[in-house]
């Protein structure tokens, strides 16, 4: 099942033609999005996707989105969807027709079930590999026009490394800057846990905060973890008592092998780790 609303707050059909082909999202990836997990009935951190959106928008110069108006669509969606089970909804908003001075930005919300794989890899885990980002740590600051930390549609990269990983037998990836520091994965923040303290690494590198790695540190500080945003090398991965990728659909999917190389057993601190973040949401 699927279901279309656009930002005007029509419903249309999802196997219908929509997009004008001279839309610059589809010509330049000249857009943004956001990915939100629907789980029964309700949106999972609507408000800081939404705010994330924004800040996505405004690092575009992209005319500032109707957030009301986004939030009123994602409920048509979500009002609008028959089958049992959670949504992966997704919000688009490009610039809209290129060369067209008039021209309104598109905009809508998407509703997906959530792909059999990503539900095998939560219970599972997924193997990963490395894979340099090709920049420095530092990079975002000193160049905001390379749009580090924003979600925009331009994910050729991303998907290239996934294509990547699958060539060296592994699900996924995690992304280094040139120094060795760990970055995130192509569709994830990454988290490690050692003890009873996750870390993460700081936005500032170049990637993007993650709605779903804020929602794991508030629901782990109430159970007690405590939580730090720190520098991370790989080496810390491979010596830590579980490395986790945290993304809206995924939600808390664990890594157990890397770069070819078993990780220790983190069946338990995954265990632990997703019981806290779901009671966020209880």
């Amino acid at each position: 099942m699927r279901v279309l609303a656009f930002l005007d707050g029509t419903l249309a059909d999802p196997d219908a033609a929509h997009i004008r082909v001279d839309d610059l999202g589809l010509l330049r990836g000249d857009g943004i999005f956001e990915t939100i997990l629907v789980a029964d009935g309700k949106p999972r951190e609507l408000g800081p996707h939404l705010d994330r959106l924004a800040r996505s928008a405004a690092m575009l110069d992209l005319p500032k989105p109707d957030l009301s108006a986004f939030e009123r669509i994602t409920r048509l969606v979500i009002d609008n969807w028959t089958d049992a089970g959670e949504i992966a909804l997704k919000l688009v908003y490009t610039r809209g027709v290129d060369g067209d001075p008039e021209a309104k930005p598109t905009g809508f919300a998407l509703g997906l079930p959530i792909d059999p794989k990503v539900i095998k890899a939560r219970a599972e885990g997924v193997s990963v590999v490395t894979l340099d980002r090709g920049f420095e740590p530092t990079l975002a600051e000193q160049a905001p026009w390379l749009l580090l930390g924003a979600k925009s549609l331009s994910y050729a990269v991303n998907m290239a490394a996934l294509r990547e990983a699958a060539r060296r037998g592994a699900a996924d990836v995690i992304f280094t800057a040139t120094d060795g520091s760990v970055l995130e994965g192509p569709t994830s923040n990454v988290v490690i846990a050692r003890g009873r303290t996750l870390y993460t690494p700081p936005k500032n590198t170049g990637i993007l905060p993650g709605t779903t790695q804020a929602g794991q540190y508030r629901g782990a500080e109430k159970a007690g973890w405590t939580v730090k945003v720190e520098p991370l090398r790989v080496a810390d991965l491979r010596s830590a008592d579980g490395v986790f990728l945290s993304s809206s659909v995924r939600k808390i999917t664990r890594v157990h092998t890397l770069d070819g190389e078993p990780l220790p057993d983190s069946t338990e601190v995954h265990a632990e780790v997703a019981a806290a973040y779901e009671s966020e949401y209880a």
